[in-house]
């Protein structure tokens, strides 16, 4: 077998990648939103209205600059401790970025459960919105 035959395995990508908001021509939905891009998001938009940079909240937190970009990102996932130390720099409490990240998860999964019912019905609702656990939907 040549090099270049080699070179040329399939790759399978530990994180999927990211697709469209609606389901595309396949019928395909949005991904399942991860935990670590939810957290990443809150603390990200959290520092951005604080008008507070990412070495501002990296030096008040004393969480490396490029740890903490990467968990804004939703590239790493960051342990409790670091969370908490990343919240009390922006003034919240752990709980609260993890509530904010919470009530995101479950407008994300309520969207994609209304895609989902809406792309099985032909684009016509029939009944109740479907949720994650069947025929319930939760709300926050």
């Amino acid at each position: 077998m040549s090099i270049r035959a080699t070179n040329q395995a399939d790759v399978i990508p530990l994180r999927p990648l990211p697709t469209a908001a609606a389901p595309g021509p396949s019928g395909a939905l949005p991904r399942e939103p991860l935990w670590r891009d939810l957290v990443g998001e809150v603390l990200r938009r959290e520092r951005k209205a604080q008008g507070r940079t990412l070495k501002d909240v990296s030096d008040a937190s004393r969480i490396s600059m490029a740890y903490l970009s990467e968990v804004e990102r939703g590239r790493k996932e960051a342990s409790s401790e670091v969370l908490a130390a990343a919240a009390q720099a922006l003034g919240l409490t752990l709980a609260d970025v993890l509530a904010l990240a919470g009530e995101r998860l479950v407008r994300l999964t309520a969207a994609r459960a209304r895609t989902r019912s809406l792309g099985a019905s032909g684009g016509h609702r029939s009944g109740a919105p479907a949720g994650p656990m069947g025929g319930v939907l939760l709300a926050a």
